[in-house]
């Protein structure tokens, strides 16, 4: 790929009002192979969970996909909660994607559950701009901490077919999708996350992601690395590591891993970081397993957080979009108390 080319696939489209740029199906977020638990969704909760498991019905993805045909819409995510390998959806989405020109954007948990990582590749390389690993050690102990159920020299020889997928694709002229790991840095893995910068190097990885855990469970608040000003000195320290093993630590190419979201924080809990411009309302859509309209991918939002904004199973997201109630909340939502408070708000360049 061009530097022009990449360069312009970083880019952030701008928002509009003739519908989203990125839209995330919300396809099956209670199914997942792994227990983590950091995580709402998949085998940690499914014991106790009271409900049925929430999955989309693969032809309401399939008419909004149609309703959207001709707009900005560029790229498509299949959920990022519990794993979207297991949907049974998948498959006909990737075909509606290819068909209608649209990128693919897939977070997996790095099993490859059912068909195994070569097959899963050679399926999505040509599709996805982008295949992020939830990849939470640089070791198998830290790993299988947080990912209770991985198994770590598998997943690790699971990136290694994906990367000869996509560097396969790219010798033949076809698309070169980037992999990502996806770290979600807390106190279990806060010492690791050069150890993972180096890891992604080794095999190929173009980018590691960090996100903050977000202590929205029970118990979750001890692993914050926001939480107090030692934790807070804990994530500095990490950051500095881990643009230090960026920089000494190459990829095959000769370039650097990109990192992002390496970004050091004040010490005071309660203001560590100046909040942004928000990076999604206006400009991505997100469509839950009943159709709900959400704005962003904040957990309140889904529940009406941010208002009742329609549903995509009743009316077609164009006309939500346009719609006025929605139409208000892009122009008002910095003065909105859930917004004001939000952590995805990052400050530029973040």
């Amino acid at each position: 790929m061009s530097t022009h080319a990449s360069r312009a696939r970083c880019a952030r489209p701008p928002g509009g009002p003739d519908g989203p740029w990125r839209l995330t199906f919300v396809t099956n977020p209670d199914d997942c192979n792994l227990a983590c638990a950091m995580c709402e969704c998949g085998a940690a909760r499914a014991a106790g969970r009271a409900r049925a498991p929430r999955r989309m019905d693969p032809e309401l993805a399939r008419r909004v996909l149609e309703e959207r045909r001709g707009s900005p819409l560029a790229e498509v995510i299949p959920s990022t909660l519990g794993e979207p390998l297991l949907w049974e959806g998948l498959d006909a989405l990737l075909e509606l994607c290819a068909a209608n020109g649209l990128a693919l954007n897939l977070t997996t948990n790095g099993t490859f559950p059912g068909r195994g990582a070569a097959a899963w590749a050679a399926r999505l390389v040509p599709v996805a701009s982008d295949v992020k690993l939830s990849w939470n050690g640089a070791t198998a102990a830290t790993a299988a901490a947080v990912m209770g159920g991985l198994r770590f020299e598998a997943a690790v020889e699971n990136v290694r077919m994906l990367v000869a997928a996509r560097d396969a694709s790219a010798r033949e002229g076809g698309r070169r999708c980037r992999v990502s790991f996806q770290v979600t840095a807390q106190e279990a893995n806060v010492g690791e996350l050069a150890g993972i910068v180096r890891l992604a190097a080794s095999l190929g990885v173009d980018r590691v992601k960090l996100n903050h855990l977000q202590p929205r469970l029970p118990g979750l608040e001890a692993g914050s690395l926001r939480r107090s000003p030692e934790a807070i000195g804990r994530w500095n320290a990490a950051v500095r590591a881990a643009r230090d093993a960026a920089e000494a630590t190459r990829l095959p190419s000769g370039a650097r891993v990109l990192l992002q979201n390496a970004v050091e924080l004040a010490p005071d809990p309660a203001a560590p970081a100046p909040r942004g411009p928000c990076p999604f309302i206006g400009r991505e859509a997100w469509v839950h397993p009943d159709g709900t309209f959400a704005p962003c991918p904040h957990p309140a939002a889904a529940r009406g957080g941010l208002g009742a904004l329609g549903s995509v199973a009743e009316a077609p997201l164009g006309a939500i979009w346009a719609g006025e109630r929605f139409r208000a909340l892009v122009a008002a939502y910095e003065d909105h108390p859930l917004c004001r408070a939000c952590a995805l708000r990052r400050p530029g360049g973040a």
